[in-house]
């Protein structure tokens, strides 16, 4: 059957067809507008009856036109979006396969649309950067699953960081997010704080060992993430992190001082330049080389108060033995002189005192890791 007798069918059919035929007659004048050699007229004809469809009381005749068009470049646009806003079932095909919608209509309909719309286009084989922003500031956690499972979506760093402030509290957001090997540590920091809160927040934990006590172990087990997470910062990434601490109000005399004992010295230059406002030439060079008052003075500078300097003019002064060794680096070594003379001292403040029992939960920490460490490698050997 020619193009022109198709169109001049569906027109005589229209009013009396059966949806069935109607259906029929729709992919047939689908399919001869886009595979047939039609003249100007006889298309704009076939574009008009094709436009008229749309308003067919029956789905089945909508669906015939998007089922053949979804995934055509040469398909009419405005017959393409008004398909994209039609019932799940029509639309579903149009929204997940047509290359002609662009971004604007994309952002548009995830606007107006549903969960089950966003991650439908969350799906496509191509995300944008934009449609990608824009499901990050409005989707809920489901379809922004979709999105990062999706390969082909190109997502911004800044676009990640939205996703984790607005849904980090999901487990499987979370996890997504984790496995991304473009996912900055600052976006990696927020994260553990979502983990952190989620045990603290845990009604099945507080039973168990109570609220007090879950406080404290959820704030050092974010503590230890974050120390982790700093072995792989460096630059300007670092310099970004350590101000994103600050602002969050993490950079407490516990975390610093579980930073020194950890061997993060570069991270705890940096966040003694954040604190103090002082030049990070002299900051750097004071901790490098200065003498014990002179540290002592630089510390106060940026907060820490007299009570609890002292120790972190020792952990410094450590360090720089280890540097300077040449017997090599044996960082626990830092956390047990500490306890070794420190504990026992009945002239220390609260402060100071709880500042030291921290310390000492790391030197166990570290001793039960070397242990575990020790007793692998024995089984490795016996193996």
């Amino acid at each position: 059957m020619g193009s022109t007798l198709i169109v001049a069918a569906f027109l005589r059919w229209v009013e009396t067809a059966k949806t069935q035929e109607r259906a029929r007659a729709a992919n047939a004048l689908a399919r001869a507008y886009l595979k047939s050699d039609m003249a100007p007229d006889e298309r704009q004809s076939a574009q008009m009856a094709m436009t008229y469809l749309l308003d067919d009381p029956a789905p089945q005749v909508r669906l015939a036109l998007a089922d053949i068009l979804a995934r055509e470049e040469c398909a009419p646009r405005a017959l393409m979006v008004s398909l994209a806003e039609d019932q799940p079932e029509i639309a579903s095909v149009v929204i997940l396969c047509s290359p002609v919608l662009s971004d604007a209509d994309l952002v548009d309909i995830a606007g107006r649309g549903t969960v089950e719309t966003r991650a439908l286009i969350a799906a496509r084989r191509e995300v944008s950067v934009g449609v990608a922003a824009a499901l990050a500031e409005i989707g809920d956690a489901a379809e922004l699953e979709v999105l990062l499972e999706n390969p082909c979506a190109r997502i911004t760093s800044f676009t990640l960081r939205r996703i984790a402030e607005r849904h980090g509290h999901s487990e499987r957001i979370r996890a997504l997010l984790l496995d991304r090997d473009d996912l900055t540590s600052g976006v990696r920091q927020l994260l553990v704080q979502f983990v952190t809160e989620a045990l603290a927040g845990s009604d099945l934990v507080i039973g168990a060992i109570g609220s007090r006590r879950i406080e404290r172990i959820a704030r050092e087990a974010g503590d230890s993430a974050t120390i982790a997470l700093l072995a792989d910062v460096h630059g300007d990434e670092l310099v970004r992190l350590t101000e994103q601490l600050r602002v969050a109000g993490r950079l407490t005399p516990a975390f610093l001082m579980h930073a020194l004992c950890a061997g993060r010295t570069d991270f705890f230059s940096c966040a003694i330049v954040a604190i103090s406002g002082l030049d990070e030439r002299r900051v750097r060079s004071i901790l490098a080389t200065g003498r014990f008052h002179a540290v002592r003075a630089l510390l106060e500078s940026a907060g820490l108060g007299r009570d609890v300097s002292p120790l972190f003019v020792d952990a410094v002064m450590l360090w720089r033995g280890l540097i300077q060794s040449a017997s090599g680096f044996d960082l626990d070594h830092i956390a047990h002189r500490l306890v070794q003379r420190y504990r026992g001292d009945s002239t220390l403040s609260e402060p100071a005192t709880a500042l030291v029992d921290m310390i000492e939960r790391l030197a166990i920490a570290e001793e039960r890791r070397l242990a575990r460490d020790y007793a692998s490698g024995f089984a490795l050997a016996a193996a």
